[in-house]
């Protein structure tokens, strides 16, 4: 009994196989990468409303056009503004310190906040100011 094709030699590959497999891959890989992505939605648990502990809070001075001092809007005269501002730096070694200052306000003022800052120790200031108009 002789054996259809038993002498013919293959000419072709069969790449079905290999394709089907590529795809897959594919697939996997595209799902993969879409989930690290987007992440996990994960309910998280709530913190109590305290202020954090990592983030210092910023303190803002503003100086009204009638040379009126404001500690947080709080009005205080320079003697309370540089007790609290003791307290706060003792707490708080690196508080920050934002000066709002009024355009009409006396240049005079806006200098004896500032060495009154520097005379508690604070070295983070920064100055307010408005955007010019059209930016």
């Amino acid at each position: 009994m002789k054996v259809q094709g038993a002498g013919k030699a293959y000419d072709d590959i069969n790449i079905t196989p290999m394709l089907d497999l590529a795809y897959v891959l594919l697939v996997i890989f595209i799902i993969m990468t879409t989930a690290s992505v987007q992440g996990v939605k994960v309910d998280l648990p709530r913190a109590s409303n305290s202020t954090s502990l990592a983030v210092p809070k910023t303190k803002v001075i503003s100086v009204s056009n009638d040379g009126t001092v404001f500690l947080d809007a709080v009005p205080v005269s320079l003697a309370e503004l540089q007790q609290k501002l003791t307290e706060d730096k003792a707490t708080t070694p690196d508080l920050p310190v934002i000066l709002k200052g009024d355009r009409a306000v006396q240049y005079d003022k806006i200098m004896q906040v500032l060495d009154l800052c520097g005379h508690v120790g604070i070295t983070s200031i920064g100055l307010a100011t408005a955007r010019p108009p059209g930016a």
